[in-house]
């Protein structure tokens, strides 16, 4: 998977969104943020702290607010990206072609910063347990070095392969995808290690 490292390069993967880009990513240099690159994607920073990142995708182009949850919304167009998951990033979505209200925007940037000023700020919640779906625990009743070999990782690690079984609706799609898990877990390798 290809990752910009400059805004240029970022611009020259999604032309279709070039001048709507540019519009946002003004205001985010006139407002005095820093630019970066991170997830392959331009991120606006102050004081070394994400406070906006730019998205575009294939039928939206989208300005995410990391701390969105506390913007007062007067225009009311945050999303959130994923309910019960995401707790503080909200987004304002562009359709492709669509104008940018480039006053609305500068004034949700406005107050993005301010709240960062004010040391608003959304702290992930930590579980402390890992539960395990049906499908794991039967396994690791049938293969010991299998559950031996899940132990070692970390908590954060166990939940990664946890959820990501559990969250299937299907009991065969649940199966299918602890058969791809068992090889990584024994090899000792997370479900998203790919991704660090």
């Amino acid at each position: 998977m290809f990752r910009s490292k400059s805004f240029g390069e970022y611009l020259d993967l999604h032309v279709v969104y070039a001048e709507n880009l540019l519009k946002l990513r003004k205001i985010c240099l006139d407002s005095g943020l820093e630019e970066t690159m991170k997830w392959g994607m331009p991120t606006y920073c102050y004081e070394g702290k994400n406070v906006i990142g730019l998205g575009a995708f294939k039928n939206f182009l989208a300005i995410w607010f990391f701390q969105g949850v506390f913007l007062s919304d007067k225009k009311g167009v945050l999303r959130n990206a994923q309910k019960g998951k995401t707790k503080g990033m909200r987004s304002w979505q562009f359709e492709k072609g669509g104008k940018i209200d480039v006053r609305g925007v500068k004034g949700y940037v406005r107050e993005s910063i301010e709240n960062h000023k004010k040391g608003l700020k959304v702290s992930p919640s930590r579980k402390k347990t890992v539960s395990l779906p049906k499908e794991m625990k039967n396994a690791f009743k049938k293969d010991l070095k299998l559950e031996s070999a899940f132990k070692e990782f970390t908590p954060g690690k166990q939940r990664e392969f946890a959820d990501h079984i559990a969250e299937a609706k299907r009991e065969a799609t649940r199966i299918r995808r602890l058969n791809k898990c068992i090889p990584m877990i024994l090899s000792g390798v997370g479900l998203n290690d790919k991704y660090r």
